[in-house]
Formats: C-alpha cells, sequence, structure tokens
C-alpha cells in the first residue's frame, strides 16, 4: 500500500534496501543540471551520507515501481530514506538538510506552501535539458566515488 502525503510517498515495500542513515539520490543520469546537483551534494557531503543511482537504471526503475511511482517519469530528483520517498522541492530541501553548514538553512523554505515550490520545480525541471544541456550516456563515476553510487 502507498500512501502520498505531499511529497512524500511511504511503502512497507522494500524498507531494508535503503535506510534513513545512508539515503540514496534518484537523478536523471542524462541530464546536465542533475548531474552538477550530484557534484554539489558529493563535495558538500564529507561523510559521504548520501548514495546515487540514476533514475534510469534497472536499480532506479524498480525502486520507483517499488514506492507506487512511474519509471518512465524523470523529470523529479528522488530523495529515498529507508521505506520513505521525497520527490521535487521536497527532495531538494530534505537534501540541503543532510549537506554540510551553511547549506541546511535551506530547509527553512519548507515552510513556504509546497504548490508554490512545486511551480518553481517544475518550472526548472520542464526546461532543464534546453538551459543546461545532456550527456549522451548516463554518469559513470570516478573510481573516488564510485563507491558511492548503487547503479
Amino acid at each position: 500500500m502507498v500512501v502520498e502525503s505531499g511529497n512524500l510517498v511511504e511503502s512497507a515495500q522494500n524498507p531494508e534496501r535503503v535506510s534513513a542513515e545512508n539515503p540514496l539520490i534518484l537523478f536523471d543520469g542524462v541530464c546536465k543540471l542533475c548531474n552538477s546537483s550530484v557534484n554539489f551534494i558529493i563535495a558538500r557531503d564529507p561523510v559521504g551520507r548520501f548514495r546515487f543511482a540514476p533514475l534510469q537504471s534497472s536499480l532506479g526503475g524498480q525502486i520507483l515501481e517499488d514506492h507506487g511511482l512511474s519509471p518512465d517519469v524523470l523529470d523529479t530528483m528522488v530523495l529515498v530514506c529507508g521505506s520513505r520517498i521525497y520527490t521535487r522541492s521536497g527532495a531538494a530541501l530534505r537534501i540541503a538538510k543532510g549537506l554540510h553548514w551553511p547549506w541546511p538553512l535551506l530547509y527553512a523554505f519548507v515552510l513556504i506552501p509546497s504548490f508554490l515550490r512545486e511551480l518553481v520545480y517544475k518550472g526548472i525541471a520542464r526546461n532543464r535539458y534546453r538551459w543546461f544541456g545532456t550527456f549522451e550516456s548516463c554518469r559513470v563515476p570516478t573510481p573516488d566515488i564510485e563507491k558511492r553510487f548503487l547503479a
């Protein structure tokens, strides 16, 4: 059973796959903006808390399906914390909360009504390929960060 509340989807399926201590970020592997966001997160997560996988990977698709989300929708960043999934601006704000100081201050934007945050997020997501470009294939991590990528 999947219960959706704003940007949160809870599911009892596969809660052991990703823990709250080591959340997984699913990102559009061919989007240059998304890959830059991953680089930004890695640089500001010195303890290596966050792990990553492309939305286009079999793991990404399976996790989305497990939580009742379409694996064909690539216009959102997804944060998986144990049995919980956050999407779009909810995911971005919770990721900021888990980064090195001063980035957790951005979590205060959660006070802005979600429909306003989502308008901005969706506008950027809709135009990201045109504004930032794409790669021919999904990112291949370098050896120094390879252990943080699950797919």
